[in-house]
């Protein structure tokens, strides 16, 4: 199915390119509701990480908030209704990045066994490739979409909240409608943050980054009363959006936070041990295609966290 033509094309421009969410941000366009709108999406860096980037890159970097297209206001929009966004296309550039801080800053999953800074790039194609023969399918979609809260700001972009922002969550692909609620008139839409490829958990801190082209269809639900985003989707719901053969690796403890770094430290293990990969490319592999699964949390007190990894990626 061919993509729309867009009703309005929104440029990744320094006057339309923000790093917070701010309901006194004025709209750079009023949409109607079930227009098309295209947002051109700077990775989240703001370009301080291209493809020939380094990790003294990363060291030297300035966060101050993801890079942000937007914000788009839906006519008739107000307290109460839901603004829908339906994903029709995400075009990437050819490239992409992952990337992790020193543990001492207190990002990753895994800060404590990564000391130092890791970086890896992507070239991206019909797959992303890793290296080493590793070929990670791509399921682009757009890592922060959300709506203006109703709190005097500005909001950090990091922490997702009930009018969406950077959910994370890597099943919004092509096909799948958003629908966040308003808290301020017309909405105040922005995109960004879009990434080729992520695994549930993106535990080293990054997906594949990457700059793109980001194409939806937003609609309008008067009165829907939504207490927090709602989605619809089809997947994909394994990395590789087929069910294969998964080699996994577990945690049990009495936190869900640590059974999960437990099943992410263990798989690091096995990835360098059987794989090959040095820990840093484990790691970063890890937060492109391992998906971490709660598998229960009734047996207290140890609950159960299962990270799981295609054998798909790698070369026969």
């Amino acid at each position: 199915m061919s993509t729309p033509t867009p009703d309005h094309v929104v440029p990744a421009t320094d006057e339309v390119v923000h790093f917070d969410f701010d309901r006194t941000r004025d709209a750079v366009v009023t949409v109607e509701p079930g227009d098309v709108v295209q947002f051109e999406c700077r990775d989240a860096t703001n370009g301080q990480l291209g493809p020939d980037a380094t990790v003294e890159d990363v060291l030297a970097m300035e966060v101050e908030g993801h890079a942000l297209t937007g914000p788009v206001d839906v006519a008739g929009a107000e307290p109460g209704d839901a603004i829908e966004v339906e994903i029709l296309d995400l075009d990437h550039e050819g490239w992409g990045v992952s990337y992790f801080y020193p543990g001492e800053q207190g990002w990753g999953l895994l800060d404590d066994e990564f000391p130092d800074a890791g970086f890896h790039t992507w070239d991206l194609g019909d797959t992303a490739h890793f290296g080493h023969g590793i070929e990670v399918p791509i399921h682009a979609f757009p890592g922060v979409v959300g709506l203006a809260p109703d709190e005097p700001g500005p909001h950090d972009t990091t922490p997702p909240r009930r009018v969406g922002g950077n959910l994370d969550v890597k099943h919004l692909t092509e096909g799948a409608t958003l629908a966040l609620p308003v808290e301020v008139d017309g909405g105040r839409l922005s995109v960004g943050d879009c990434h080729a490829a992520q695994g549930d958990g993106e535990v080293c801190v990054t997906g594949i980054e990457a700059p793109m082209t980001v194409t939806v269809r937003v609609g309008l639900r008067e009165d829907a009363r939504l207490e927090g985003p709602e989605f619809d989707t089809a997947g994909p719901f394994t990395p590789t959006g087929a069910d294969e053969p998964m080699h996994a690796t577990t945690g049990v403890a009495d936190d869900l936070m640590r059974a999960s770094e437990q099943a992410v430290s263990r798989m690091v293990a096995h990835l360098s041990v059987e794989r090959g990969l040095t820990r840093e490319e484990a790691y970063v592999l890890c937060s492109a295609v391992v998906d971490l699964k709660v598998n229960q949390v009734v047996d207290r007190p140890n609950w159960t966290v299962s990270a799981y990894l295609p054998e798909s990626v790698f070369p026969e």
